[in-house]
């Protein structure tokens, strides 16, 4: 909730800053030149630790180690410039003590106290050889391997002489890694030996055991398989240093031995370098170095291969991406300081006050992982350098900042007589009287809110004029305490704070909750509600029901506060009722939310729609899709058996039309005369087919005689009657080819006839058969044994053209 005059006392502090700024500039901020260093020192050597400090004088250096401060002695004592001179360093003296350990340095002036990073000091030690050199016989052209281990302080240099003499670097066959590890490939008889190791620091040089090296036979043409001897170790290093992962392989051929890395991203090619035939080395180390690495060796020209792989982690030492800075606030207001630190592993923050760890309070709050400090309502005791220490693994760092708190003298006293009473479950009215000094120079108030159970952040604030001396705070949440102080501004600064006043704003009833009916039944319907946080603090609802022509309710019915439905039951369906439903809690009952529901609709809907065997509709949908899908199937199959028929047919009806004018005989006409005639049928010779074409509508116009010699009379020309025999009627033929259904054979025309209207048939008795297109029709009377011909084939001219009724008696063609 942020008010609208929080604005005012930003305007004020920013006024104040500009008064107060420039007044402490870098020059006289505490703060480390030098600081010391970590270190590993050779026992009975001198020491030196070095610290430098700037600020304003005087100012006082001291030195701690483990914590402990250090006294002057006659072994370790502080010169002029402020290090530390260690005469004799010792890793152990006599009553048990030790030089080594963790030392900083205390700069203090009279602004504060700071504190340097820790400095690791160690003595330089050298163990005794752990792992030795071992014997090896092995074939020419093979791959032999010797190795030293010695943990020392620092990290001992190993070299490697054969037959007392240092082996030969140039030699690109011999291999040297840094752990002590000597390798050489593609053996041969000169290469046999003694071999030993020398290891060497600042603190000791020591040599090894020695290991014969025998190189046997001549060099082997027998297929190997790829194996790797030695694969990559482990590694945990820092950045900036060197890894070597080492990897070396055998087998006949020679594998080649390539890296990778297991998530995919590629090595990089700067600082990169192989030693040998196989070992990986990387150069000034960064984070992103860190993985797990995979060596493969792999035969030439082909896919086998054998892998291994180790991890390396680099570590980083904590660094500061932002430093506090150091600020002036006056009292009473905010201080805040931001200190953000990376390195790997992420490093710990911890601040300090004038180098003590600092304790955090109501008024003292760390947050973000201990990044940003917060320093509520400042008094002149919160001056002070706060210091922030970044620490990990790695190593460690530091950086502080300086509070000043600002004071100036005619400040205005604390305001009084601050009271708070409630108005309302969401309003409190805060009064006080101006303070009892300093009061012409002030030039507005500042209140304070917070919620009592909230941390001292939470609080905002509302500024109020200098003429004004109450205040009315809304927007409260009902049943909650809330903390009111006052502060008097000036263009100098703000007072200190008023006393503490505590109140409780009012309960508040639940407000109207949702409400909705559902009909179950012709008696029965259930009443539902959804919880909201809108209904605040409730302890139940309570639930009336009426009809609405009575002016007494039924209930409350009281449902707890986690229930949000319920039946209403045994009503009347003939009449109307009337639901109501309220929330309530300690304070009273909230506004009800009214419903009205009728049972009439539901009963006619009963009567009219039965209620439905849903089981039965349930099989009874199943069957019908069930017979749909097996319909479609059917439907699918006929499709496909006329499709079949049809070019079957096709096929056969040109089979049968060469048949045809042997067969076909006509009463009427002699065969000489026919023949003379050129009656054209399906299945003509291409000749035959060529005449036709050269007589034309005449000749068409003889078949048709031919074929229709009797002529009805005028009149049932005109009438367009049906006569007995086979009686034809047709108003009009277009050209193209006749089609009859699938009751009967086809109909067709000559193939130059290319349209026709679709011409149907159908049995209509045992001795007549229906055939129309448009108005054609035919037909048989009883008394006329001829059976109807199962196939017809018709001439007709190639235009279009009116046909009169023709009679003609055919033959059959079974």
């Amino acid at each position: 909730m942020a008010p609208l005059g929080s604005a005012l006392p930003a305007c004020l502090l920013g006024l104040l800053l500009l008064v107060c700024r420039g007044d402490f500039g870098r020059s006289s901020e505490l703060a480390f030149v030098v600081e010391p260093s970590d270190d590993i020192v050779v026992q009975e050597q001198p020491l030196i630790l070095y610290c430098q400090v700037e600020g304003i004088q005087p100012i006082t250096i001291t030195w701690r180690k483990n914590g402990v401060m250090i006294v002057d002695s006659e072994n370790a004592f502080m010169l002029a410039n402020g290090s530390l001179y260690v005469s004799r360093f010792q890793r152990v003296r006599g009553d048990g003590s030790s030089d080594e350990g963790e030392y900083d340095c205390m700069a203090q002036n009279h602004y504060g106290l700071l504190v340097s990073r820790k400095a690791k000091i160690q003595a330089a030690t050298m163990s005794d050889f752990h792992i030795h050199p071992q014997n090896a016989v092995v074939e020419e052209g093979g791959v032999a391997r010797f190795q030293c281990q010695i943990h020392g302080l620092p990290e001992p240099v190993i070299l490697w002489h054969k037959n007392s003499m240092p082996v030969n670097t140039d030699n690109e066959r011999y291999t040297l890694l840094p752990k002590g590890v000597l390798q050489i490939t593609g053996l041969r008889a000169e290469d046999s030996g003694i071999f030993h190791c020398v290891a060497t620091n600042i603190a000791n040089v020591k040599f090894s055991r020695e290991a014969r090296l025998t190189v046997s036979g001549s060099h082997s043409t027998v297929y190997k398989d790829p194996m790797i001897l030695v694969g990559p170790e482990n590694l945990t290093l820092t950045v900036h240093q060197t890894a070597v992962l080492e990897c070396i392989a055998t087998g006949n051929p020679r594998p080649i031995v390539s890296w990778s890395r297991l998530d995919g991203r590629p090595i990089g090619v700067e600082g990169i370098q192989v030693l040998g035939t196989g070992n990986l080395m990387i150069s000034d180390l960064t984070v992103q170095h860190s993985g797990i690495y995979v060596c493969a060796a792999n035969k030439p020209g082909t896919r086998v291969r054998r892998t291994a792989q180790g991890s390396l982690v680099v570590q980083a030492p904590a660094e500061f991406v932002q430093h506090p800075q150091s600020i002036s606030r006056p009292v009473g207001t905010t201080a805040i300081f931001t200190c953000v630190a990376q390195g790997e592993p992420p490093p710990q923050i911890t601040w300090l006050r004038n180098g003590q760890i600092l304790e955090t309070s109501d008024h003292i709050k760390l947050k973000n992982n201990n990044s940003t400090l917060s320093i509520y309502g400042i008094n002149q005791a919160d001056e002070a350098i706060y210091q922030c220490l970044a620490e990990n693994s790695a190593g460690s760092t530091q950086a502080s900042a300086r509070l000043t708190v600002l004071w100036a003298d005619g400040l205005p006293s604390p305001p009084q007589g601050v009271r708070a009473e409630t108005v309302s479950a969401t309003t409190i009215q805060v009064s006080w009287e101006k303070p009892l000094q300093n009061t012409k120079e002030i030039i507005g108030y500042v209140l304070h809110i917070r919620k009592a159970a909230d941390p001292v952040e939470m609080e905002y604030q509302e500024a109020v004029s200098k003429s004004t001396f109450q205040q009315l705070v809304t927007d409260l949440e009902p049943s909650t305490s809330y903390s009111f102080y006052i502060k008097a501004y000036t263009s100098r600064g703000a007072s200190k704070a008023s006393e503490v006043t505590v109140v409780s704003t009012l309960g508040e009833v639940p407000a109207m909750p949702s409400l909705f009916i559902k009909v179950i039944n012709s008696t029965t319907v259930q009443a539902t509600w959804e919880p909201s946080i809108k209904l605040g603090q409730h302890e139940g609802f309570k639930l009336y029901y009426r009809k609405v022509h009575l002016s007494q309710y039924t209930g409350p019915v009281l449902l707890a506060s986690n229930i949000t439905a319920y039946n209403i039951t045994h009503l009347d369906a003939s009449v109307v009722y009337e639901v109501k439903l309220l929330a309530y809690n300690q304070h009273g009952d909230g506004n009800s939310t009214v419903r009205f529901v009728s049972l009439r609709e539901t009963v006619e809907r009963t009567v009219l729609n039965p209620p439905c065997d849903c089981m039965k509709d349930e099989q009874n949908n199943k069957t019908s899709t069930t017979g749909i899908i097996i319909g479609i199937h059917i439907g699918i199959t006929c499709i496909i058996f006329c499709i079949l028929f049809l070019m079957f047919g096709y096929r056969g009806r040109l089979l049968m039309c060469k048949n045809v004018q042997e067969q076909l005989s006509t009463p009427q006409i002699p065969r000489s005369q026919r023949s003379a005639t050129g009656l054209v049928l399906n299945g003509a010779t291409r000749r035959d087919r060529d005449d036709r074409d050269l007589n034309g509508k005449q000749l068409d116009m003889n078949e048709l005689e031919r074929l229709f010699p009797a002529s009805p009379s005028q009149e049932q020309q005109e009438k367009g009657i049906t006569v007995s025999s086979a009686a034809w009627e047709h108003t009009w033929l277009r050209m193209g080819q006749l089609s009859l259904s699938l009751h009967c054979p086809l109909l067709s025309l000559s193939s130059r006839l290319t349209a026709c209207q679709p011409l149907m048939m159908k049995p209509r008795s045992p001795h007549s058969l229906w055939m129309s297109s448009a108005s054609l029709r035919s037909s048989q009377t009883p008394s006329q044994k001829t059976p109807m011909p199962a196939v017809l084939l018709l001439q007709l001219p190639t235009t279009v053209l009116p046909m009169k009724d023709k009679t003609a008696k055919t033959q059959s063609l079974l």
